[in-house]
């Protein structure tokens, strides 16, 4: 019934999917209630409730649904949906989810230990989980990942793990991984210099609306050294 009721939200019928979901809901599957509180998180189906949403996803997550985990751990971290803001809270969803394998979550953990949120700052865990999530495709992970290979904070400084990072980060679109890259092929980091590509970089991310290479590319049009 749960993979009915998954083809039927992706097929975008949320009636069926919702009663579907109640259904198996009602009977403990986690996987179930997690689906079911997010319809009801995004009034998808049905109307905004958040203290529905909390219920459900509460509940799956004391079952360790992995996306429960990390749905709750957002929750609160924004402090949003009926919880306070609290970041210790949500750095322990959130390693519970990555620790049971979701993408996401081991980048928000990542995160977090970089920068010391919810838990003790420590630049080697956050490069060992922005490595685990880049490993499974996380392109913002990729980014982050490149930043401390370029800094050396957490991992031995190396320009060419820099440049692969940053260049995974671009090819995926991120406007920052394009701004980056655009840098070290500016400065010759980790690649041969080439101010034509770095120009091309910087004008990308500013169409994806980086606000530093916004910056930079209007400066250059103002002093007349480049026309689009």
């Amino acid at each position: 019934m749960i993979q009915k009721a998954n083809e039927a939200y992706n097929a975008g019928d949320y009636k069926t999917a919702y009663a579907l979901y109640t259904q198996l809901a009602q009977q403990d599957n986690a996987d179930a209630q997690t689906s079911l509180g997010y319809m009801h998180q995004m009034a998808q189906g049905c109307e905004k409730d958040e203290a529905k949403t909390l219920e459900l996803y509460t509940k799956a997550a004391e079952a360790k649904q992995p996306y429960a985990l990390f749905n709750l751990a957002i929750l609160y971290e924004n402090g949003v949906g009926g919880v306070k803001h609290d970041m210790f809270k949500a750095h322990e969803l959130h390693m519970e989810a990555a620790m049971r394998g979701v993408p996401p979550a081991m980048y928000e953990v990542a995160l977090m230990l970089e920068r010391g949120l919810g838990c003790m700052q420590n630049y080697s865990e956050a490069a060992f989980w922005y490595e685990e999530a880049a490993k499974r495709g996380h392109i913002q992970a990729f980014n982050n990942l490149g930043a401390l290979y370029k800094e050396g904070h957490g991992v031995i400084q190396d320009d060419a793990r820099c440049f692969v990072c940053f260049k995974r980060a671009a090819d995926g679109g991120l406007a920052e991984g394009l701004y980056n890259l655009g840098l070290l092929y500016d400065q010759g980091v980790g690649c041969e210099m080439d101010n034509d590509k770095a120009l091309d970089l910087c004008r990308k991310a500013a169409y994806k609306g980086h606000a530093k290479a916004k910056e930079i590319i209007k400066g250059l049009q103002e002093d007349g050294k480049i026309v689009f």
